[in-house]
Formats: structure tokens, C-alpha cells, sequence
């Protein structure tokens, strides 16, 4: 079983308009309401990729509810902590020449309810896969991948990190099965400026010296490198599409190498990762499975 861990959701309210004009009433073309944060965003993409996945993290008052039930109805199974005071957040994307967001702040996630969410992570068995996606809570500690992975330590669990700077480098000790920074991410862990894919490749093959047993790069345009656990280096172009979505691109990524990755084949895994990704960024939401299938075929050319 593949669980993954959103300590934030959200409900994102994406809004299309004309041309904003500051301090008047502007009227909107059309509006969508997506249920998500990053491990959610992962897991409705294994959904569409026909792979199972349970749905773990924090939930608070009538938002929670809404997000909780519009999750459920996407078919992925459901284990979130529910806490007793304040709401899950709000996401408003404007949407109008360019984007603009403003993101909620969310609940505040005390001790009694992060014990509950170790108690879950009890059920977790040798083989299993966890993803850990995204910011951490300003009411969590800072540490708080790095304790996940130190309790699980005693079982043999593939763990999936997607995170940048300290949040990840405190995790490679441990040896998480894959993490996925992008280009320039990478090259802001070690201080600098990543200008070729030779340089790319040798930062993350750093990263491998450190602990990380996969490391996949998204390069956005230029496509995505893989270093597997076997020493190996797998490249892939870009998918070709028009961009109209930056949200949720990186998780959908995720979501398609360990889809692929069941098969074995990591070029294989690649491939599968980079077109869920660029599904997503041609899509005004996730990925859906026929604009995967479609972009997967533009890169193995079958």
C-alpha cells in the first residue's frame, strides 16, 4: 500500500477573470474548486493511474469535512487525524493574464493529534510506501520528516520525500527510496548555480553519496534526469503542450514514477513520471488518464 502525508490540505478556489481592476467589484468567467495539497495531489493521480493509495495528515472544521468527503468521492481511501479546533485552509488562485495566490494558513496541529498520526503510521507494513510532500506547519517541528522516518526505520518501508533544503537533507541518513528536487532546488542545497546537465548530475549524484537510494530531477522545459539505486542515469525530454497550471505538476510527477516503477523498469518510470507532470501542467487541474497516456506516447514514441 502506498500512504501518503498532507500535513496542510486545502480546498483551492481558482478563479478566471478579465483584467482585475484594484478596489472595484470584478466579475469572474468561471471558477473551480479542487480538494488537494501535495500528498493529496499524489495520491488522485496514482487514482487515475489505477493504483491504490490511503490518504494520511490533518483535517479541521467544515472545510476538513468538505475536503475529506471530495477525496472519498475520488475513489482514495481516507485516514486523517481530525482536530477539534479551527478549519482546514482556503487556496484562492486568480487567475487573470498571470496568477496570483493566496494561500490560507490552515489549523494549528497540536502533540495529542500528531501522536494520533504515529499511532496510523503503526499500520504500516514491511514494503509499503510513504510520501512525505510539501512545507511543514508552522505549529510542527521543524524535524518532523526526519522523526517519521526514524520511527519507521525498523521496517523495511520505501520512503518517497518531496521537500527542498533542510527538510530533506535531515532525511538522507535514513535512505529515502526517491526524492525529487527540481534543478534549481538542488542547486540551492549546495549554494550554487546548476548551469548543465553535467552539473546536474554531479550534484545529484551527491545527493546518492548522502543517503538518497533514487534521486529524480525535473528540469521543467528541458525534461527530468533520474540517478537510480543501481548507478544508473536515465534522461527524458519535455512533454509538448501549452502551460496552464503550476500547481501540482511536481506531485503528479511523483505519482507517475511510482506508478511506473511497479513494472520494474526505471527509464520506464521516467517517462511515466514526466508525462503525469506534464499532464498536470497542461491541464487546467490534475492529470487525467487519457492526457497521460497521450504524453507518454509523444516520449516512447508507441
Amino acid at each position: 500500500m502506498i500512504y501518503t502525508v498532507t500535513f496542510n490540505p486545502a480546498i483551492d478556489y481558482v478563479v478566471h477573470t478579465g483584467a482585475m481592476a484594484l478596489g472595484s467589484v470584478n466579475r469572474l468567467e468561471r471558477e473551480e474548486i479542487y480538494f488537494g495539497g501535495k500528498g493529496i495531489n499524489v495520491s488522485l493521480v496514482l487514482h487515475e493511474l489505477g493504483i491504490k493509495s490511503r490518504a494520511l495528515g490533518f483535517l479541521a472544521g467544515f472545510t476538513g469535512d468538505a475536503i475529506e468527503s471530495g477525496v472519498a468521492r475520488k475513489g482514495i481511501e481516507t485516514d486523517f487525524v481530525f482536530l477539534s479546533e479551527g478549519f482546514s485552509r482556503i487556496n484562492i488562485k486568480i487567475k487573470s493574464g498571470q496568477e496570483t495566490e493566496l494561500n490560507g494558513q490552515g489549523p494549528a496541529i497540536g502533540e495529542e493529534a500528531l501522536s494520533k498520526l504515529f499511532q496510523k503510521l503503526d499500520r504500516l507494513e514491511d514494503g509499503d510506501v510513504i510520501v512525505l510532500a510539501g512545507s511543514i506547519p508552522s505549529s510542527l517541528p521543524s524535524d518532523i520528516y526526519e522523526n517519521i522516518l526514524k520511527y519507521l526505520a525498523g521496517k523495511k518501508i520505501r520512503a518517497v520525500v518531496d521537500a527542498t533544503n533542510d527538510l530533506l537533507m535531515n532525511v538522507l541518513k535514513y535512505r529515502p527510496f526517491l526524492i525529487k528536487p527540481n534543478n534549481h532546488e538542488l542547486g540551492e542545497m549546495f549554494g550554487v548555480t546548476l548551469r548543465s546537465k553535467e552539473e546536474i548530475v554531479a550534484y545529484a549524484a551527491k545527493l546518492k553519496e548522502m543517503g538518497a537510494q533514487n534521486v529524480l530531477v525535473s528540469m521543467a522545459g528541458d525534461g527530468a534526469l533520474l540517478l537510480d539505486e543501481y548507478g544508473e542515469t536515465h534522461s527524458c525530454g519535455a512533454c509538448q503542450g501549452s502551460l496552464k497550471n503550476s500547481v501540482g505538476a511536481g506531485d503528479s510527477m511523483v505519482a507517475g514514477f511510482l506508478a511506473g516503477i511497479e513494472t520494474g523498469d526505471y527509464a520506464y518510470a521516467l517517462k511515466l513520471g514526466t508525462a503525469a507532470g506534464g499532464a498536470t501542467a497542461f491541464s487546467d487541474g490534475l492529470a487525467q488518464r487519457e492526457t497521460i497516456e497521450g504524453l507518454l506516447k509523444q516520449l516512447t514514441g508507441k
